[in-house]
């Protein structure tokens, strides 16, 4: 950066100084000089009229008295100074005036550089806007060079040590690391080394993590360049950096080559607005070809990441290309626990916390989410003023990750508080008493982000599969909160409208895609229509009639009134656990843990005090209590079914 300063800075002055001397060049000079011959200039001096000579080199510079006109004469070749003058009459030593300058080439240097000072302008403009052009924000000399950042591979800053909880992704590749390593092990074999490896996993999975610990274990040379970057306003300058980039991988080869959001480069072709989009067409026409033209002798490597492979073009997918897929899937509680370790690891924390309780708290979690967890759990131990993070600060970090800060500023009437606590005492209540839903763990009524208050929901289990009595106890206890506010002051809020449409899609879920209504039977109705170019569904196409559409509003209907009556039935038995819970609320806002258990199942005439202290057991290890663990079960494609859990847990609230 300050060399690039002092050179610019240089140039600056360097023009700056060739303008001022073109204009005192240009300029005129006070007095013009009248060229006269030597004679005259002898003669004049003969007869006693000068009054001023000043000699430079070759030429006379005299005035005559009582004139200002400046006369100049040429001495002849091979005179000298000094014998013009005695043959004037003129001796240098008695004459003061008389200024004598030697010829030399130095003498000449700054009558050549006037002379040549246009060109000097010139050139230095010439090479001024060049450098800019080359190392300004333009790029207009590297218009078509690739933008891809290399990383040497002889200090790796990321190995699988510092990826967890995608056992199965890092067992794939580090069979490409073997084949980075070890060449020759497959080739004797005749195994072909794979071309491409296409990392597909929802956003904070750990995708470009994962491609920088690769080129760790393999000790090679890593480029990193994202889909978007290739693309410019202008046709073929993204196939001009696709061949550049390619061209450097090969020279570096063995290497890798990490492509990031390939689908803004690698959608399906003729599917965008009037049909196409020359420039990704191109950019994604050089990468089919410069992947099929790898030399088999060539380790060179393409990694890319998506998390919609759905849109990309089938020619990328194919055998040759895109060998293989790598599933990277949000972590179960044993994966939560191993990448809460990875980043809690060289952090001071208590002997208090424990991975363990906080991994089950965080179902539905990506590895950026729990990386986040840990730090904002420092951020808030660093804010208090503490010398390690201890088990409060995790608790509050899972609050702030899922719905954001404490708004303990918020002004809040006495009714609002009761009817937010009434809510939040509904939604709890109804998850406990039913068998089928998650039992609660925390309830708080101070506000968070949009939400007035929270219920923290915590599964016994990670689930892959749902059944219908399980959704059936998850829309009851979503409708618990409405149901409460109801029972107790005869109507409802508008804080349930988050609940009513998270039951809402769910019951329609039930009916159309899971085949789980007696009356319509296994069949799923309706078929997604999506535009490829948007990546979002945008219509339903019904492939039923209008008396089935009738049919499916009735069992949606049908399920959530069988919910609502469920909810109400409970709260309406259990009326006085309800209004000890909400008392409880009231005075201490939030509770959690055994404290709440404690709540729960304690007969109602008990006191705040009483049910506080039996909350102040200690705490058990959660993980000498954990089931012993079971064999991974493969999850199915992605939907409602697979996210339900965590995204009713994460979005609940008021």
């Amino acid at each position: 950066m300050y060399g690039r300063w002092l050179r610019n800075s240089f140039i600056y002055l360097l023009i700056l100084v060739a303008i001022v001397a073109i204009v005192f060049t240009l300029l005129p000079g006070g007095s013009s000089t009248v060229d006269r011959p030597l004679t005259e200039f002898i003669a004049e001096a003969k007869a006693g009229n000068i009054e001023n000579v000043d000699v430079d080199g070759t030429t006379l510079k005299y005035t005559l008295q009582n004139e200002e006109q400046t006369y100049k004469a040429k001495m002849e070749e091979g005179d000298t100074a000094r014998q013009v003058l005695q043959d004037a009459g003129i001796q240098p030593e008695d004459f003061p005036p008389i200024k004598i300058k030697e010829r030399n080439f130095w003498s000449n240097v700054p009558g050549l550089l006037i002379n040549f000072l246009p060109i000097i302008f010139i050139v230095a403009i010439l090479f001024f806007f060049l450098r800019q052009a080359q190392g300004g924000n333009s790029q207009a000399m590297n218009f078509g060079k690739s933008k891809a950042r290399m990383f040497s591979g002889t200090r790796p800053s990321v190995t699988f040590l510092d990826v967890a909880g995608v056992d199965e992704a890092k067992e794939e590749l580090g069979e490409v690391v073997e084949f980075l390593k070890f060449p020759e092990k497959f080739a004797a074999l005749g195994a072909r080394i794979p071309k491409g490896v296409l990392l597909v996993g929802a956003p904070g999975t750990g995708k470009t993590l994962l491609a920088k610990a690769v080129a760790g274990e393999a000790g090679v040379p890593f480029f990193s360049i994202s889909g978007s970057e290739f693309v410019e306003m202008f046709v073929g300058v993204g196939a001009s950096r696709v061949r550049d980039l390619f061209d450097q991988a090969k020279r570096n080869s063995p290497c890798i080559v990490f492509i990031d959001e390939i689908d803004a480069v690698g959608r399906h072709r003729g599917s965008g607005l009037g049909g196409s989009h020359d420039e990704r067409e191109q950019t994604l026409n050089q990468i089919l070809v410069e992947m099929d033209g790898f030399d088999t002798s060539t380790n060179v490597i393409i990694v890319a990441a998506t998390n919609r492979p759905d849109i990309l073009d089938p020619a990328l997918l194919r055998p040759g290309r895109f060998d293989r897929q790598v599933i990277l899937d949000r972590p179960d509680i044993k994966g939560r626990k191993a990448i809460l370790e990875v980043h809690a690891k060289g952090k001071p924390l208590d002997a208090s916390v424990n991975l363990h309780t906080m991994a089950k708290q965080t179902p539905g979690f990506s590895g950026a989410d729990l990386a986040n967890l840990v730090n904002e759990a420092c951020i808030l131990a660093a804010r208090r003023g503490k010398k390690k993070v201890t088990m409060p600060e995790f608790d509050e970090a899972v609050d702030r990750v899922i719905a954001g800060p404490e708004r303990k500023s918020r002004v809040i009437s006495q009714k609002e508080r009761e009817l937010i606590a009434n809510h939040e005492a509904g939604h709890a209540l109804v998850g406990y008493l039913l068998p089928n839903a998650d039992p609660p763990y925390k309830i708080s009524i101070v506000s968070r982000g949009l939400a007035g208050g929270f219920t923290r929901f915590l599964p016994e289990e990670d689930r892959h599969l749902y059944t219908k009595t399980q959704f059936q106890g998850m829309l009851a206890a979503t409708l618990g909160g409405i149901v409460a506010e109801q029972t107790v002051f005869g109507e409802s809020t508008t804080g349930p409208q988050d609940d009513l449409e998270k039951a809402t899609r769910l019951a329609r879920q039930m009916v159309t895609q899971w085949g789980m209504s007696e009356r319509l039977g296994p069949r799923t109705f309706g078929r997604k229509e999506e535009m490829i170019f948007l990546g979002r569904e945008i219509s339903e196409q019904r492939n039923y009639s209008e008396k089935v559409a009738e049919e499916i509003d009735d069992e949606v209907r049908k399920i959530i009134e069988q919910a609502y009556k469920t909810a109400s039935d409970l709260l309406t038995k259990h009326r006085d656990k309800l209004d000890q819970i909400v008392r409880f609320l009231l005075e201490e806002e939030t509770i959690e843990g055994e404290a709440l258990q404690a709540i729960l199942k304690a007969e109602p005439g008990k006191e705040s005090e009483e049910l506080l202290k039996a909350g102040e057991k200690p705490k058990k290890d959660d993980a000498a209590d954990a089931s012993p663990e079971k064999p991974p079960v493969k999850p199915p494609q992605p939907g409602l079914a697979w996210e339900a859990q965590s995204r009713l847990n994460r979005d609940r609230g008021a």
